[in-house]
């Protein structure tokens, strides 16, 4: 059958879009970033009861080699932060999460070392993960979901994205800006998983 172009795109969203429904599981992966959002989501479903440990990760970004800095609430999250899972931390705990209920992984520098080290940090720590749930950034998530499937192939995943620079599935289209955040989530797919394939 012949594919139509509205048809590709709406492909190319729901593949880079990944969004579902959460499950009771055994944690919350937050993949490194500057953005509290995606902790306060993982805050809101660590007090609904959906997992019993959160795991925030991150050290700073490989390009910048430092923390970025806090990209959005700075009033709130105000404090000195040198890696991104302090700052994390920070995010989890202010809206509810006990201290003794967050593992720490403060080496990534990029999203596959998030998913590579958070595998050390729970196997460490002797937690099975049968069941996870990941909140990133929403269109981040593909990656960020593929990367951590490839270290955790035995546990389903469930994720839960967040908004964080006003773009999404139904505008990203609409903008220079979006079209080239979707447009190169898949660029890095291609060439970060053509590399690993070669390995």
């Amino acid at each position: 059958m012949k594919q139509t172009y509205p048809e590709f795109l709406e492909d190319t969203e729901n593949f880079i879009f990944v969004e579902s429904k959460p499950e009771q599981a055994d944690i919350i992966f937050v993949p490194g970033n500057g953005y509290p959002q995606m902790a306060e989501q993982a805050a809101r479903l660590y007090k609904e009861g959906m997992a019993a440990w959160v795991l925030p990760s991150g050290r700073y970004s490989v390009i910048n080699q430092k923390f970025s800095g806090v990209l959005a609430k700075g009033d709130i999250y105000n404090g000195t932060y040198e890696t991104e899972w302090e700052f994390l931390r920070d995010v989890l705990i202010k809206n509810g999460v006990p201290k003794e209920r967050i593992l720490r992984e403060d080496m990534a520098t990029f999203t596959y070392e998030n998913a590579i080290y958070s595998r050390q940090v729970t196997d460490q720590a002797g937690l099975n993960i049968k069941k996870a749930i990941l909140c990133c950034k929403n269109y981040h998530s593909r990656r960020a979901l593929m990367y951590y499937q490839l270290l955790y192939p035995e546990t389903r995943f469930y994720v839960v994205p967040s908004e964080t620079d006003g773009i999404n599935k139904q505008n990203w289209r609409k903008t220079e800006e979006g079209i080239d955040a979707v447009t190169g989530e898949i660029t890095r797919i291609i060439k970060q998983f053509s590399l690993m394939l070669q390995k």
